[in-house]
């Protein structure tokens, strides 16, 4: 009889939000496995619970050789706890991999509702909440953290970016630069701790803000594209959103039918934009290759040091 894989949500910020079944698990569980043990011993001192089980630490860095070791206790009928450092686990934290293993053995998968940052920082943003995306952390690299956040320039969804503080400057600049410096914002900082602020406006009111120094750990909310008519691109930009999009991953034609419908254009027309520049620097190319042999010829042909051309017939 296989175990059971338990997903706890812990909190945030403050101790007191931690969901109720948390201590009950952490209590019965055969192994733990945590994010950080420190920080685990810390949560159990303040729920006042003694752990029965085995404790074994599970974050990034093991996350890939410690996921057999568990999923072969759940096969034998373990009760496995999963716990991170805060939040849910999985979301932008150790999970995935436990999780894809447990559930490819067809071993029962289960949660324990908690905090989530995504949630809380959307529900006090003050930006519309019926329709979200969340995007995690982007990229560390200035380039691809633009190239990611043109990916969903157009996306009308309020989207949703955890960041660390040190880097919230550099990405505020780039979305004010993306979105546009008028697209409203919220940045949660410490949410539910003793330092919690939110921060609302403009992307370009923001980035001053933001100069000065944030600490803690941020949540960024980022309202939705506004919805408009279809937008009137030259083929020239269509062609790069569509390389933009192959660079992220998509194939041509998925990225193709993408920046159709974001454009409100027929894929046909945008398929066509593409074929055309394509063909364009295929013909740069030959005339490129054309002149260098031309210029490599008569410079030939004009070298006094060359001696005098010889007539193949004598040879």
């Amino acid at each position: 009889m296989t175990g059971t894989l338990v997903l706890a949500g812990t909190p945030i910020g403050e101790i007191a939000d931690a969901p109720p079944r948390l201590a009950t698990e952490l209590a019965a569980a055969d192994v733990i496995a945590a994010e950080d043990t420190r920080r685990l011993r810390r949560l159990t001192q303040a729920l006042q619970v003694q752990p029965s089980g085995r404790i074994v630490s599970y974050f990034e860095g093991n996350e890939a050789a410690r996921t057999p070791e568990l999923a072969d206790a759940l096969a034998g009928g373990a009760r496995v706890l999963l716990v991170t450092d805060a939040g849910m686990p999985s979301v932008s934290d150790p999970g995935y991999r436990l999780v894809a293993a447990a559930v490819e053995r067809d071993i029962k998968v289960t949660a324990v509702p908690g905090p989530s940052a995504v949630l809380t920082a959307l529900a006090v943003s003050g930006l519309p909440v019926d329709r979200f995306c969340f995007e995690g952390f982007l990229p560390r690299k200035g380039g691809e953290r633009r190239s990611r956040l043109r990916e969903v320039e157009g996306e009308r969804r309020t989207l949703v970016y955890f960041e660390a503080p040190h880097r919230l400057d550099d990405t505020l600049v780039a979305m004010a630069e993306i979105f546009g410096a008028d697209r409203r914002a919220a940045v949660c900082r410490e949410l539910t701790k003793t330092y919690e602020e939110v921060k609302r406006g403009p992307l370009g009111d923001l980035v001053p803000w933001a100069a000065e120094g944030v600490r803690g750990e941020i949540t960024i909310v980022v309202e939705g594209a506004p919805e408009s008519g279809p937008q009137e691109l030259d083929a020239e930009e269509l062609v790069r959103r569509v390389r933009v999009r192959e660079e992220a991953g998509e194939r041509r034609k998925e990225a193709i039918a993408a920046v159709a419908a974001d454009a409100g254009l027929p894929k046909r027309e945008v398929f066509d934009a593409v074929v055309a520049a394509k063909n364009a620097e295929k013909d740069a190319g030959k005339n490129a290759a054309k002149s260098a042999e031309k210029g490599s010829a008569g410079t030939a042909a004009t070298d006094p040091t060359a001696g005098p051309a010889k007539d193949p017939a004598k040879n």
